[in-house]
């Protein structure tokens, strides 16, 4: 572990954060609020499969009401009975990830109120922890629901150096795996340009493979402030940003000006408050590497896009 990720989790132990969470998912039958029973969740040898999932119509408005004979669930081609089925508002455990470096200056108040609108407009049960990040990663403020704890660590603002994104991206997932007290979880990402200080030098494939091998997968949102005066820069930060985002089964978006991250911020918050909950045990418990999920809509749904991760790892 490099001396940069050990400053971070470091903080968190500063601030009194010790201790393990044990991950589980709450296998609920149906939509209807029977007793909830607390099941593992799937990574390999364990029991769920779980998906959080989004539909969306032709023009991208969300569709909350669908029922769970709309979904089939296929894992390599093979159908899945579903186990679990919720179209609920829950709690999430949120870390929000904002670039502080040098070319971010100008853009850091308009991102800062973005964010905590973001947080405005979701459950008000989440828990939120804040990272800037340059050349390093910085955890400013350890999980918490108090807008004005946010607020403070989103104003720490020292713009200058690189975009070390993945590292943030990394060091975040430690801290989840490691805090997060909800079974949802989610990173929102707002960054302007291509990973480009992460240390030690970060393998965009090795990162993608650690968050499609999680205990409890995490689904990333990013918003890419691209410049189109750094014309290749911009296409290789764009690639990147989408490569991670789809391998969580997040979206990516590219706003042509800063003004536009509010209404995106606050879109991502309802996107997230409207998701399915959907979860499987996998008929081949047996087979290693990588397992392809696929989700298909029936009947009048067919006509409605899907969103989700688009598979895992089993070991």
């Amino acid at each position: 572990m490099g001396n940069s990720r050990r400053a971070f989790l470091s903080s968190a132990l500063a601030l009194g954060l010790g201790g393990v969470t044990v991950v589980v998912a709450r296998a609920q039958s149906g939509s209807d609020g029977q007793e909830e029973g607390v099941v593992p969740v799937f990574t390999g040898g364990t029991e769920l499969v779980v998906l959080h999932v989004t539909v969306a119509d032709k023009d991208d408005r969300i569709v909350p009401d669908l029922k769970e004979d709309s979904f089939e669930i296929y894992e390599n081609g093979v159908l899945q009975p579903i186990k679990l089925f919720r179209r609920e508002d829950v709690p999430v455990s949120v870390g929000i990830l904002v670039d502080n470096s040098g070319s971010m200056r100008d853009k850091r108040l308009k991102v800062n109120a973005a964010a905590v609108d973001f947080v405005k407009a979701s459950n008000p049960d989440d828990e939120v922890f804040i990272v800037n990040f340059n050349d390093d990663a910085y955890l400013d403020s350890p999980f918490t629901n108090d807008i004005d704890r946010m607020q403070d660590a989103l104003q720490r603002i020292d713009s200058r150096g690189g975009t070390a994104f993945y590292l943030a991206i990394q060091m975040s997932l430690d801290y989840l795996n490691e805090k997060a007290k909800h079974d949802k979880r989610v990173l929102l990402l707002i960054t302007d340009g291509e990973d480009n200080a992460s240390k030690p030098k970060l393998d965009l494939e090795t990162l993608v493979r650690e968050l499609q091998e999680q205990n409890n997968a995490t689904t990333i949102y990013s918003i890419g402030l691209l410049s189109e005066e750094e014309k290749g820069s911009a296409k290789r930060a764009a690639r990147a940003i989408r490569y991670i985002t789809r391998a969580t089964g997040g979206p990516s978006y590219f706003p042509e000006t800063v003004d536009e991250v509010h209404s995106l911020t606050t879109q991502i918050a309802y996107d997230i408050r409207n998701q399915y909950t959907l979860a499987y045990t996998p008929t081949d418990l047996d087979s290693k590497g990588f397992r392809e999920i696929k989700i298909e809509l029936k009947g009048k749904a067919k006509k409605y896009k899907v969103r989700h991760r688009p598979g895992y790892y089993a070991q």
